[in-house]
């Protein structure tokens, strides 16, 4: 299945009934910071806490009830394992999530309280996807993947929608990445409204596979992530790389430390709780200003879901 943007209005309609329409917030100290005007589309007050709630809920929405009745089984470090429970409840149907040992145990209680069956596995992509297809064969279980799955994508691409049609024309649009769902969809929205914005995406040094693909020309799949950015560990998909070349989006690195300072000026400015992962945008916007001055910058603070025992400047 190709995805195009009927796709992602008929996403937003799907699930219109069930997610939040996040606001669009504005600080004229960091637009001052930054020499661009900043536009923040808030997916940190989304149900489950971030983006992903949108994939997950029209892909389980969609589903057939025939189909339905068997559950839905993904593998997660945590945001889209929460988002599917969440989806799942609200239809009423069983749900299996495949956890890597080690996931930030918020996101874990986040996934078991929305109603989940838990599964944990060793922390590689190999165990998870085994794992993953144990428990498909086992229950009957519909595979939703947390980036692959085309109605995931689509979903995903309701943000960007949402975003473009209460802030207007924008220059550049801007998500965090790692497999490459957000993205994606923000990418087919984006260009669909407005066919001449620039459309980036933040990743972590410690987990720059996106980077290097498109630096290399090919999906590079062997970094092995080291970063504080828990959202951002995954690698970029097949479909997602090919969504990264099709609409020439530009993929910008940070570090930890700059992630950990924008996550605290989102903090100090905003007065939003948001994760590393998310405040990854607006440090690509600090850390390569040639970009971004003069212009109007839409950006997609993906999610909130911050263990507030370990926050990362209190170390």
């Amino acid at each position: 299945m190709i995805i195009n943007f009927a796709d992602i209005e008929g996403a937003a309609e799907r699930i219109a009934p069930y997610a939040t329409r996040t606001p669009v917030l504005r600080s004229s100290y960091l637009d001052e910071l930054t020499g661009a005007q900043l536009l923040f589309k808030c997916e940190n007050l989304q149900r489950a806490g971030a983006f992903k709630f949108r994939g997950a809920c029209n892909a389980v929405m969609a589903l057939a009830d025939a189909v339905a009745a068997h559950g839905v089984v993904t593998h997660s470090a945590g945001n889209h394992g929460a988002a599917l429970a969440l989806a799942a409840r609200l239809r009423g149907i069983p749900a299996y999530v495949v956890v890597p040992e080690g996931t930030v145990k918020s996101k874990v209680e986040a996934i078991r309280e929305y109603g989940a069956t838990l599964h944990f596995c060793a922390p590689t992509l190999v165990a998870r996807e085994a794992e993953c297809e144990r428990l498909r064969q086992e229950t009957g279980a519909t595979l939703v993947h947390p980036f692959e799955a085309p109605h995931v994508i689509a979903g995903q691409g309701t943000a960007a929608l949402e975003l473009i049609r209460d802030a207007g024309d924008l220059d550049i649009i801007m998500t965090p990445i790692s497999g490459g769902g957000l993205i994606g969809g923000t990418a087919i929205a984006a260009r669909e409204l407005l066919p001449q914005v620039a459309i980036f995406a933040a990743e972590p040094e410690g987990a720059a596979d996106a980077f290097e693909s498109l630096r290399r020309g090919e999906r590079v799949t062997d970094v092995v992530p080291n970063t504080i950015c828990d959202g951002l560990r995954a690698s970029i998909g097949a479909v997602n790389f090919a969504l990264l070349q099709q609409f020439a989006i530009s993929v910008l690195p940070v570090s930890d430390a700059q992630a950990i300072a924008a996550m605290r000026l989102v903090f100090e400015r905003l007065k939003l709780v948001v994760e590393p992962s998310s405040a990854t945008v607006l440090a690509a916007v600090l850390r390569h200003p040639e970009h971004f001055a003069g212009k109007r910058v839409g950006l997609i603070l993906s999610g909130g879901n911050v263990d507030l025992d370990h926050l990362p400047w209190q170390h």
